[in-house]
């Protein structure tokens, strides 16, 4: 338990130097045509490995992040950028479900994100953070690069020019 709590503490921090709301008023547009695909763990784990030439970006993020609101942009280049490269972005949210309505439904049709969106409601963090990747804190943003010879982990906010250099080196 003292674990779990540690884990909470330190996603907050994580964020700790960017208080202020990323999120303005206007989101509160209709979102109703917005499906999530809402996941626990073993329905993400399909994502976090691969046997083909595809080159995977797993970003994990929370519309209450402001470091990952501030880098979602460049994912979305990415995305559009490399697609024909064979590299696929897929956006894991950690919102809570409380917010799915109201702020993370509204976010994506505001931003609209055209990278794969899946929403990470899973409690059992302790479980589910090591198999990710065995160094993560649990800390956001967090990205993991892999295809199916090479996996790189990030737990850090990225430039576009830092995840463009870094998915290039999958792409050689």
């Amino acid at each position: 338990m003292r674990y779990i709590f540690f884990l909470l503490v330190l996603v907050m921090v994580s964020c700790k130097n960017e208080t202020k709301e990323v999120l303005d008023s206007s989101l509160n547009t209709d979102s109703k045509d917005i499906d999530l695909e809402i996941q626990d763990f073993s329905g993400i784990e399909k994502y976090l490995y691969t046997t083909t030439d595809k080159t995977y970006v797993v970003n994990f993020w929370a519309t209450w992040c402001a470091p990952c609101i501030k880098e979602l942009p460049y994912f979305e280049d990415i995305n559009k950028n490399y697609s024909n490269k064979n590299v696929d972005v897929i956006l894991v949210s950690l919102d809570f479900p409380h917010v799915y309505e109201t702020k993370l439904k509204p976010f994506i049709r505001k931003n609209n994100l055209k990278s794969k969106v899946v929403v990470l409601n899973d409690m059992d963090s302790n479980s589910w953070i090591p198999k990710v990747h065995e160094d993560w804190s649990g800390a956001i943003p967090a990205t993991l690069i892999f295809n199916k010879n090479e996996r790189k982990f990030f737990e850090r906010a990225f430039t576009y020019n830092e995840l463009e250099h870094e998915i290039k080196q999958f792409l050689k």
